[in-house]
């Protein structure tokens, strides 16, 4: 072994003991059960570095990665990720189709058995109009979960393509479809709309944390009925693919700090 391959291997060592103590320390106190992100900032990421667009995306997906084993690592039992808005059709289709492209590969690979959904018994829930998706694109998505249906140490969401508006209007909808099926009496209450939502109907618990990406403090249509009440919202100036243990860190004491108090 050679001077540098010595010293790079201490810089690991000494990185994952300092990993394994943080990892410790947090894992003493509350952990929160359903984190959620919006993935934002693949773009700008992009134009910063002076690559094209969808490297920001492939860049996002690697970042994606490196999340799902912090949370596996804290025990959050579910995370949900914005992946595609419904409005992202409207995007050049040239980043249409590279996205579609993108998310055909990265659902096999992260399902596959050597991926991270495996490796820490994760299932993949979808949450969305898949419908509106190419034919390739559905049937990645339909292998992806029935490649994970048995684990059940934790769930992933992925949201896609998703708008929390179309979600609530789809809920009323089918309440209101129901009720006049059933001939019901009994005035529509909140609980009735909050049982057909797709998060609902995927068995998430309520929404802890809901992190943004990039700076940009909107919520953008994403999970707008599940966050409205005791969901911790933070904003990061992080772009999404560059994303890693040190921005989940104040956030997740944080919300212990809270919990606590």
């Amino acid at each position: 072994m050679s001077l540098l391959q010595y010293a790079l291997w201490l810089r690991d060592n000494a990185i994952d003991h300092i990993r394994r103590v943080l990892f410790g320390v947090l894992k003493a106190g509350p952990i929160p059960q359903h984190v959620a992100f919006i993935m934002d900032g693949n773009r700008r990421y992009a134009r910063d570095k002076g690559v094209k667009v969808i490297q920001g995306h492939v860049d996002g997906f690697v970042a994606l990665r490196r999340i799902l084993e912090i949370c596996s690592s804290l025990d959050i039992k579910v995370v949900s990720v914005y992946a595609f808005a419904i409005d992202n059709f409207r995007r050049p289709q040239e980043e249409v189709d590279g996205l579609m492209n993108l998310a055909e590969k990265a659902l096999l690979e992260l399902c596959s058995y050597e991926g991270v959904l495996a490796k820490h018994g994760v299932r993949l829930n979808t949450v969305g109009r898949t419908q509106l998706f190419p034919l390739a694109v559905q049937a990645a998505l339909a292998k992806a979960k029935e490649l994970t249906k048995d684990n059940n140490r934790a769930v992933l969401n992925i949201c896609m393509p998703y708008s929390s508006r179309d979600e609530i209007t789809m809920a009323v909808e089918e309440t209101v479809r129901d009720a006049l099926a059933e001939e019901r009496t009994e005035p529509i209450i909140e609980k009735d709309i909050e049982d057909r939502l797709w998060t609902a109907k995927v068995k998430c618990p309520p929404l802890d944390i809901l992190i943004r990406t990039s700076g940009a403090t909107r919520l953008s249509d994403y999970l707008l009925w599940q966050c409205a009440e005791n969901t911790q919202i933070h904003f990061i100036d992080t772009y999404w693919p560059d994303i890693g243990l040190f921005d989940l860190l104040p956030i997740i004491l944080d919300y212990q700090r809270k919990v606590w108090s």
